[in-house]
Formats: C-alpha cells, structure tokens, sequence
C-alpha cells in the first residue's frame, strides 16, 4: 500500500489572490494614433477630423480601449478629446496610454472600489506570478486594503512566501 500524497498547501487555509482577480473581462484594444498623422509625424487638423468622422467607431463597441500614439510626434490635446469623444458612446472603457497602461489602472480601480471584509481573520497570500507584469504600486495597495482585515499578508506561492504583515 502506497502513501497518500496530501495537499497540505490545501490544508493551510491560506487564501490565495492576484492583483489580475480584480481585472474586469472583456476585450482590450491598443488605439495609435500613428497612422493617422501626415508621415506619422504630424497631425493635421482637416485630415484629422475626416478620419475621425469616416472611422467605424463600432469595431470598439464594449471594448477597453488604450489610446497612444507610438510615433515621437506632438499631439494636441483636442485631439485626445475628440477621439474620447468618438469613443464614449461604444467602448466599455477609454484609457489614455499603453494597454499595460490601462490593465494598471484597470486593477487598481477595482482593487480601490472592493469590500475586503471577507478576508477578515484570514490568512492571505498575493501572488507574485501573473500573465501581468504589475508595478509594486498595485501590491502596496492591496497590502493597504487588507492589512486592516487579513490575518496575516504572504507573498509569492504558497509553497514559497515570504512574510509581509502578521496581526498580533
């Protein structure tokens, strides 16, 4: 009779969470900008304006939009304005900068807008592995949310964390 093999990472009671839990599903769109300049280098205000009224806005529809400009060009203010504009009416959501950018602030959105109360007296670990490359401001802020609440704060797997808070 062979042993059994026992999940004792299962057995720990550890609640395992990752800043990607708090991002909303749905598409992710990169908007640049870039083809739309005159040599990828120049906005011109008429030329602007005609693709913004001949571009189908719909393909956006429910989507999280990035709008950036990969050129090194100089762009107007206006001209962000009106493209939020455009998109307002058919995206999920309109973010200015890089889609990395966006799922940043996606996840600190929603990190910042959820009730922690069921990590109450819990024993939390955050994971440090995600399909996202989060900058330490994202693990501050949950750190932030649950230190009023957890038990204890771990970080990594939980085959392997490394301790960050301990209630007393």
């Amino acid at each position: 009779m062979q042993d059994e093999i026992i999940n004792r990472v299962a057995q720990s009671g550890l609640i395992q969470i990752s800043p990607a839990d708090y991002l909303p599903t749905g598409e992710r769109i990169l908007l640049d900008i870039k083809p739309w300049l005159f040599q990828e280098l120049i906005l011109k205000e008429k030329d602007f304006r005609e693709y913004i009224k001949s571009c189908n806005w719909q393909q956006y529809n429910q989507k999280y939009v990035a709008v950036h400009c990969t050129a090194d060009a100089i762009i107007p203010t206006w001209a962000y304005m009106i493209i939020s504009s455009a998109l307002e009416s058919v995206a999920a959501k309109i973010f200015f900068g890089t889609i990395e950018n966006m799922e940043e602030f996606l996840a600190t959105e929603n990190i910042r807008n959820t009730d922690f109360e069921k990590f109450r007296n819990q024993r939390v670990v955050i994971k440090g592995c995600s399909d996202y490359a989060f900058s330490p401001a994202v693990y501050m802020l949950l750190t932030e949310k649950l230190r009023p609440v957890a038990k204890s704060i771990l970080f990594g797997e939980p085959c392997s964390t490394v301790p960050v808070f301990k209630a007393k």
